[in-house]
């Protein structure tokens, strides 16, 4: 006898083929959903790992900042010193020269001569004072052009003195200033 199927064998492997495609479907679903999670969260601790290297960052160049600031107190501290030893050491290197210069002065002064008013301003010296005669007054310029210690004497006035110092002449005269090279220095 032959065998009759009656049975809908299609539907049902149309039916098993469906079940099959819908667990399919959701389960790429549910691994896409997952894919997509850690994809996300992935992203989200790069994010916050971004972002705390970037506070990091803006901590370190608020302190380098301060620093820097610290750092430029402490150069300008360094120049005003640096600027205060130089006044000083020069003051320091200066002072024999002044003790020298009036030393020079006095050697410079010949007889019947005197000074009545010196006056420095930078390295000029203004120089008022009386002659018994106008020769002593020459001879003290020539004194200048010889000295170490001064240099360019140039006589501005020669007037006869009133009063007490009659027989005096009152003259005027600048002088330069100079600091002669050490002995032994190089030339």
């Amino acid at each position: 006898m032959a065998r009759i199927n009656l049975r809908p064998w299609r539907e049902e492997l149309r039916a098993e083929k469906q079940k099959q495609f819908v667990v399919m479907v959701v389960g790429a679903a549910i691994i896409g959903a997952g894919l997509t999670f850690l994809w996300s969260s992935d992203l989200d601790s790069s994010i916050a790992y971004q972002h705390s290297r970037n506070a990091y960052i803006e901590s370190a160049t608020k302190k380098l900042d301060v620093q820097i600031k610290e750092i430029d107190s402490l150069k300008r501290k360094r120049n005003e010193l640096l600027a205060r030893m130089k006044v000083i050491q020069d003051l320091q290197g200066k002072r024999p020269v002044i003790v020298r210069a009036f030393d020079e002065l006095v050697r410079t002064l010949p007889d019947g001569l005197f000074y009545t008013d010196l006056k420095k301003t930078g390295d000029q010296v203004s120089i008022v004072g009386m002659a018994e005669s106008n020769s002593r007054v020459s001879t003290l310029m020539r004194q200048f052009d010889e000295s170490e210690w001064f240099t360019n004497p140039n006589l501005s006035n020669v007037s006869s003195a009133d009063g007490k110092r009659a027989g005096y002449s009152q003259f005027t005269m600048t002088v330069q200033q100079k600091t002669p090279e050490p002995e032994g220095g190089s030339k």
